[in-house]
Formats: C-alpha cells, sequence, structure tokens
C-alpha cells in the first residue's frame, strides 16, 4: 500500500452528545492536549470573553450553542487527529447526520446527571446504522449525578449497546476523588482545576489490596472501589478490540471535561484502539481506502466562513491517495475537471493552506457554488459515495421577502444557506412561492438572522400546514405529470429539480400512496439516486 504509513497514522472521529452535555469543553481539553490551543475558553461564561474554539459563528457565540459542524486538525503523539465537533441541538440534527458519514468512529458524550436523553438516542440510532464504533465518555462526574452502575444499565438498555468500562470513578459529586484505570491499573486522584499536564496525583496500583490504596482515598472508599472493580471485571472481563471495531462494544471513560480529568485516559487509549481510515461503498463498487488514486465526497458547505470575505467552503473527506494542491480533478456530477489552489486544514476558524492530504483528512476547498452535499471528486472514474441521506422536514414556512429592494441579496442569500444543507428549500409549482423546510424551529432564526447580518436581506416566515416532503420517482413520466398537475397546491420541486409531495397529515400521505400505486414516494433523497 503506497499511503500506509500515512493512512495508519490517521484517525478521524466526531464528538456527539445531547445539548449541554460538555461536548464543546471536551473538544477543548482535547486540543489542548494536542497543544493546537493555550487556554481554554468559557463557553458560556459572560466575564471571560474569550469563547469556545470550535463554535466560530455570531449567533453560536451569542447562546453558547454549537449550531455548524467544525472541523480541528492536531497532533497528539504521532497520531493525526481529524475532530468533527458536532451541534448537539436537536433543530441541526441533519448537520450531524451527515458529519457522521465522514467519520471513522464516534466519542459519545453522555452527562452523568440527566443520564441519556432524546438526541443521544437518534445520533446513536444513526451510528448503529453504519456500525460505527463508539466510545462513551460519561461527563460531570463532579456533580451530584445518577448511581454508576444504573447509569450504565441506563445507556447500554436505552442505547441498545454494550458497554465495557475503562475507567471506574470513585464517588460523585462533592465526594468525587478519582478515577481508577481499569486498563493500566492506575489511580488518577481528582483536584477540581486540574492543569491538563499535572502527573503528580497519577499513583500506580498494580494490585488494589496495597494498603496505599487506603491511605490516599480513605478506608471506605478503598473498600468500595475493590467491590466494584472485582464486579465491573467479573462482568466484563477483557475488552476485545475487534468488537469494538465491529461496534458491537462501546468502551467507556467516567470524567469531568471542565476539569480535564479522565480525558488524558480516554485519549492515550482512543489513539490505541480507534479505527484508522477504511474502504467505503460507491454507487459501481467498494473502493478500497488503500487505492492509490484520489477520491472524496462533500459533506459539507459552509457560507461565510469568514464574514469579511463573502467565501463558501466546501468540506471534503478523503477517501483514497493522496489530494495535492493545484491538481486537476474529475467532478462526477458535472463532468468537469476543477483545480484547488488554496486548500486549507482547519483549526476551527485559523485555516492553513495545505500542499496535500491523505485518507481520513478533511479539507476546506473554496467553492464558488460547484459543489452541493454528496458531490464525489475522482482522478477520473464515475461513482458517488453512498449513503449520504437528506431526511424529510419536520417544519414549514414561507419565506416572505420584507424589503423588495434586497430581493436579488434574499435570493442569493437563501440558495447559499441552503446550499449548506440546515434546511432545505422546495419552489411550488406554478408559481414562485419558495418554502423553507427545517428539522427545528431554531434553524429559522438562524437562517433568519445570517440572511440580516450577512447578506443584509430582511425576511419574515409563515407557517405553512404541512407534516412531510415526500420525493417522487415513477417508471411512469405520464403519471407523475399527472399527480403534480392535479396536486398543484401541495407540490413542488427541491433545488434540483426533483419533484416533492408536500403532504397535509399522515392521512393525505397515506391516501395517496394507496391511490398512486406507479408511484413511489421516498422520505428521503439519498442525495444521488
Amino acid at each position: 500500500m503506497k499511503y500506509e504509513k500515512e493512512i495508519n497514522r490517521r484517525k478521524t472521529f466526531a464528538i456527539i452528545s445531547h445539548p449541554d452535555a460538555g461536548k464543546t469543553t471536551l473538544t477543548e481539553k482535547f486540543l489542548l492536549f494536542g497543544g493546537a490551543i493555550q487556554t481554554a475558553g468559557a463557553v458560556k461564561s459572560n466575564k471571560i470573553k474569550k469563547h469556545a474554539t470550535s463554535d466560530f459563528m455570531e449567533i453560536e457565540r451569542q447562546r453558547g450553542i454549537s449550531v455548524a459542524t467544525s472541523v480541528m486538525t492536531f497532533e497528539y503523539n504521532d497520531t493525526l487527529i481529524n475532530l468533527l465537533d458536532t451541534p448537539g441541538h436537536k433543530d441541526f440534527a441533519e448537520d450531524t447526520y451527515r458529519t457522521l458519514t465522514a467519520v471513522d468512529s464516534v466519542v459519545l458524550v453522555v452527562d452523568s446527571v440527566n443520564g441519556v436523553e432524546d438526541q443521544t438516542r437518534r445520533l446513536m440510532e444513526v451510528c448503529r446504522m453504519r456500525d460505527t464504533p463508539v466510545i462513551v465518555f460519561i461527563n460531570k462526574m463532579d456533580r451530584d449525578g445518577k448511581n454508576r452502575f444504573d447509569l450504565l444499565e441506563e445507556i447500554e438498555n436505552e442505547l441498545h449497546i454494550s458497554l465495557h468500562p475503562m475507567t471506574w470513578p470513585i464517588n460523585s459529586g462533592k465526594d468525587f476523588k478519582g478515577v481508577y484505570n481499569l486498563y493500566d491499573k492506575t489511580l488518577q486522584l481528582f483536584t477540581a482545576n486540574t492543569k491538563a499536564e499535572d502527573d503528580e496525583d497519577k499513583v500506580v496500583i498494580e494490585d488494589l489490596s496495597t494498603s496505599i490504596l487506603d491511605e490516599k482515598i480513605g478506608d471506605k472508599d478503598a473498600a468500595q472501589l475493590r467491590e466494584d472493580v472485582e464486579l465491573v471485571e467479573g462482568v466484563y472481563g477483557d475488552l476485545k478490540v475487534q468488537d469494538y471495531l465491529d461496534g458491537k462494544i462501546a468502551p467507556v471513560f467516567f470524567g469531568s471535561a471542565i476539569n480535564n480529568f479522565g480525558v488524558k485516559e480516554m485519549l492515550d487509549t482512543f489513539i490505541q484502539i480507534a479505527p484508522v481510515p477504511r474502504s467505503r461503498e460507491t454507487t459501481k463498487r467498494t473502493v478500497d481506502v488503500g487505492e492509490e488514486k484520489f477520491s472524496g465526497f462533500i459533506f459539507k458547505i459552509h457560507a461565510n466562513l469568514d464574514p469579511k470575505h463573502r467565501d463558501r467552503i466546501a468540506f471534503l473527506r478523503v477517501c483514497t491517495g493522496r489530494f495535492e494542491r493545484n491538481k486537476y480533478y474529475h467532478h462526477v456530477r458535472l463532468d468537469k475537471d476543477i483545480r484547488f489552489s488554496n486548500p486549507y486544514s482547519f483549526l476551527a476558524r485559523s485555516k492553513d493552506v495545505i500542499e496535500d492530504a491523505y485518507p481520513g483528512d478533511v479539507v476546506g476547498l473554496f467553492d464558488t457554488g460547484n459543489f452541493k452535499i454528496g458531490d464525489t471528486l475522482t482522478e477520473g472514474e464515475d461513482y458517488y459515495f453512498t449513503g449520504i441521506p437528506s431526511f424529510s422536514p419536520e417544519i414549514f414556512k414561507e419565506l416572505v421577502n420584507k424589503d423588495p429592494m434586497k430581493t436579488k441579496q434574499l435570493e442569493k442569500g437563501i440558495s447559499q444557506l441552503t446550499d449548506e444543507g440546515v434546511a432545505q428549500l422546495f419552489t411550488q409549482f406554478g408559481g414562485n412561492k419558495k418554502i423553507i423546510g427545517c428539522v427545528g424551529e431554531l434553524q429559522f432564526e438562524v437562517i433568519q438572522y445570517r440572511l440580516l447580518q450577512e447578506y443584509g436581506a430582511a425576511c419574515e416566515f409563515r407557517p405553512l400546514p404541512f407534516y412531510k416532503a415526500c420525493w417522487l420517482t415513477s417508471n411512469d413520466t405520464k403519471k407523475l405529470e399527472e399527480f403534480l398537475r392535479f396536486k398543484q397546491a401541495n407540490s413542488a420541486e427541491d433545488k434540483d429539480g426533483n419533484p416533492v409531495y408536500l403532504a397535509q397529515s399522515e392521512w393525505f400521505l397515506n391516501t395517496e400512496i394507496q391511490n398512486n400505486p406507479e408511484i413511489t414516494f421516498h422520505f428521503t433523497s439519498e442525495i444521488h439516486k
């Protein structure tokens, strides 16, 4: 394999969680260990004006939530790590789902106080669809939360995944004293606000019966730890790394991200066991990760990453071969060759021009409107990487222009923002009513805010009584045209000109499906049919 060394030193993963579980804080701690940043920003503290490194949109900084996936690249112990920080908020789930297509593994953050929450369930379903390997980090152990055994049972039952504890906590809340590493038999003692590089609180304890344990954490807690560890080791045994790689077992770590505690243990284990870039399915064949020719796909587009320059950046995941600056590559959908003079790697908002990239890397490409999510670049072969879905929105609103003088700006803005995949744009048949479909209410707020701030276009949204959008296909074009003509008020086309039926309710939808057996109703549009 020509690029074997480069492939084997790369790990590409996403951090996912329910909002407020501490995901962005954990991301910052990873960057601290990798030396990529020197101080951690306080995400929500108004006293400290530094913001989370990974939150680069103005609205994110105002609200303290991540609404767009950020990409960060850093080195740690000779491993090149590509980390994708995803939005936790359910209104931005679609961005997260698509990001999961571009990574090889996932770290799931669970709040020890709240346990498993709705968004956690949804995200795990996507991971299971692809058998993505998952590591679980149970955060906020320094707060009074659920009993650790109950928490493990809840995660297993709710998320339908087998767990394997790698570290074990000594108490929680104000009595939290640290974690015992079951993997390398060391005890890490907890003191609030410990620095990342402090190793003096680490004690090697090969045998738990030693009296050092009682000295360090007290007789009562030492006895409890011995009992817990005996039980955990009896139930779980040794971790079979292959089971983790197959997505059957999730290693579990306990800690407190805000205090930088238990994070290093997880990162050290992660770089040992997490998968390197893998082979991928395409519409024609399985593309082997070791192939020499370059290929990759676009999984995200972001307009105005730098508000001073009206730029659009397409995020490319390299799947095979070596991506080189200034070399021509084949854009499969447009059937034309394009080259990139300034490809970027990212550390949140700072961008560095790169000369080349290898499988697993995420590259930012300047885009003048050539790309859509799901586009494939190759060295000549025609195929698409599969499994990059576009989901049916759940809320529909009409886009109303409040300033006719700014029509051009509004149209450009809405076109670019919907290219990013945050929302979907439908145009009603027989008119030019623009309908925006989103998964959640917050997205409309973000769109309205960004249209005004970035394009100077004022708009408002009027709710529409639709329940679901279905993409239509049929072998009988006449039947399809007839259906669209009869159902004009409920018909639209998406940005790519594909016909869409907007159903008012589940009953209407089921009736139409029954009455039109020649037409297939799709709830997701795989971006390339």
